[in-house]
């Protein structure tokens, strides 16, 4: 198994040192170690250096781990792939946090399969920066009808808003990018008060995304090595 324990070191200066460059205090922004494909043994060795927040992308194996690790209660696991209606109980009945909401029909159903004796689910709202067809998520201009959808549902909490956008190496270019989400952000921050996350960046991008004030970034690779699909 790879190093976890220095990964995790790794990723989190590399995290303290691009918030340090932007002005920003690395306390702003939450670590989501993204698990998916991962044995539990290498989540397992994260919890215990620390790793407290995991993003699954895959219902039934994210539903799994979060049953093998029931005894615990410090642990917040983040639904962070495509969700299809037939897979909203699964995930209103079991995860904190749902990345991915793109249409009310969703938001709607994951609302009326949230138990009673669970707070509200965190919700963010996917936007599709880059425009990519074969991408899931919102163009700017559809936000403000599905906010204020997600914003009426009693057991849903809107918290935010979530981008994956097209593959960049050039730094500027995705900074350019991240601006775009992060003015959307600060737009909805000051209609919703409750509003606080931004979930973007990824372990190619995540100095960019911090420069451009995400909350949150979804690192895999650089924890866990490289993804292993099930054949």
């Amino acid at each position: 198994m790879h190093n976890i324990e220095q990964n995790l070191h790794d990723v989190r200066n590399r995290i303290a040192l691009a918030a340090q460059k932007c002005g920003r205090s690395p306390k702003e922004i939450t670590l989501l170690a993204v698990s998916k494909t991962k044995p539990v043994d290498a989540i397992a060795e994260a919890i215990a250096h620390g790793q407290r927040e995991f993003g699954e992308n895959y219902v039934q194996e994210g539903v799994e781990k979060i049953q093998h690790f029931n005894n615990r209660d410090d642990l917040v696991w983040h639904f962070i792939g495509p969700l299809q209606s037939n897979k909203c109980r699964l995930v209103a009945e079991n995860f904190a946090w749902c990345h991915t909401i793109d249409r009310a029909k969703i938001a709607q159903r994951l609302n009326e399969l949230r138990p009673e004796n669970m707070p509200p689910l965190n919700i963010l709202i996917q936007i599709n920066i880059s425009g990519e067809e074969s991408k899931s998520g919102i163009l700017l201009e559809a936000l403000p009808d599905l906010d204020a959808t997600i914003n009426a549902l009693p057991n849903l909490s809107l918290r935010g808003l979530m981008a994956i956008p097209a593959p960049e190496n050039n730094i500027e270019r995705q900074i350019a990018v991240f601006r775009q989400m992060e003015h959307a952000f600060m737009e909805l921050k000051a209609q919703y008060s409750h509003v606080d996350t931004l979930s973007m960046g990824m372990t190619d991008d995540m100095d960019a995304a911090i420069t451009c004030g995400s909350t949150l970034v979804r690192i895999g690779t650089a924890i866990f090595g490289a993804r292993q699909y099930r054949s």
